[in-house]
């Protein structure tokens, strides 16, 4: 049987469940998982809906039937094939922590996904890259040529189709056009310090003010920076007898598994723009199973 993902947002309003479960049921289809908030403050609902095809509905056709659905509630929608992998791109620069944690993760299936290329600014993980056999792109960028290096970006988004840029500790600020073109389709990773520790040896600076944790956060890029709505964030507990290179290999784990597990929510669509936030649905039973131990 084939699974789908419906995505629902809009005004919220009575009836909205009936009318997608009627829908559903009506159409030979079975929900297997179901995800639904109503924001209280902003008035509008959001649902992920999982469902099995029991009776052979294709694609095709549930979008087309979905439509008389979506219409009188203004939905904002979308039916997914699960079996359909994002594609993505992963840009980094010197720090490859975060980048060798998602290979791996791509590698077992614990991250179904496409990764149609990877970009760079330095070369310092172009074989890592190539020996998986994805195709890896350096592109230098200084402050005289950073409008046609992003230019060059963009046009690898498009050749490959890319639904997904993930910011894997990629060093550059990105410009507000491009950051408007792919809103809402751009992951970053940083430290939780922000705006506490700002600048350059933000783990040193913790360290000298005697912070008892240190974390990660992985947010939507916007042209505020370091300020998109967050996705996913995580801490780990410090203490005074630990130096500031313990705090930075500490740091590092906490950010690569916070980036992967935004990345997870992304791609099976559990993540919802709410405004300057988000919401995120917990995940479906066995989405986090992987195919291979290793």
């Amino acid at each position: 049987m084939s699974k789908y993902t419906l995505t629902v947002a809009c005004v919220t309003r009575r009836g909205i469940v009936a009318a997608i479960a009627g829908f559903l049921a009506e159409n030979g289809c079975n929900i297997t998982d179901s995800s639904q908030f109503d924001d209280m403050e902003t008035g509008r609902f959001f649902m992920r809906v999982s469902f099995v095809s029991e009776e052979k509905a294709d694609l095709a056709s549930l979008r087309e039937g979905f439509d008389a659905v979506a219409e009188p509630f203004g939905m904002t929608w979308a039916i997914h094939d699960e079996s359909d992998r994002m594609k993505v791109i992963i840009m980094v620069s010197r720090f490859g922590h975060c980048l060798n944690d998602l290979l791996y993760r791509w590698r077992i299936g614990a991250l179904p996904i496409d990764i149609v290329a990877v970009i760079s600014n330095h070369l310092d993980y172009q074989k890592v890259v190539v020996n998986h056999d994805i195709p890896f792109h350096y592109i230098k960028v200084t402050k005289e040529n950073k409008p046609e290096a992003e230019a060059r970006q963009m046009a690898i988004v498009r050749e490959t189709g890319a639904e997904l840029i993930v910011l894997a500790r990629y060093m550059q600020v990105l410009s507000d056009a491009m950051c408007s073109e792919m809103s809402g389709r751009i992951i970053n990773i940083h430290h939780s310090f922000l705006p506490s520790f700002k600048g350059a040896n933000p783990y040193k600076q913790a360290f000298e003010r005697g912070v008892k944790l240190i974390g990660a956060t992985s947010h939507y890029v916007t042209a505020d920076l370091d300020e998109g709505p967050i996705i996913e964030q995580d801490i780990i507990r410090v203490t005074h007898a630990q130096s500031p290179d313990d705090y930075v290999s500490l740091g590092r784990d906490v950010e690569s598994q916070v980036l992967a597990r935004a990345i997870h929510a992304h791609i099976h669509r559990r993540s919802f723009l709410n405004g300057n936030k988000t919401v995120v649905f917990p995940a479906s039973p066995g989405s986090f199973a992987s195919e291979r131990m290793g």
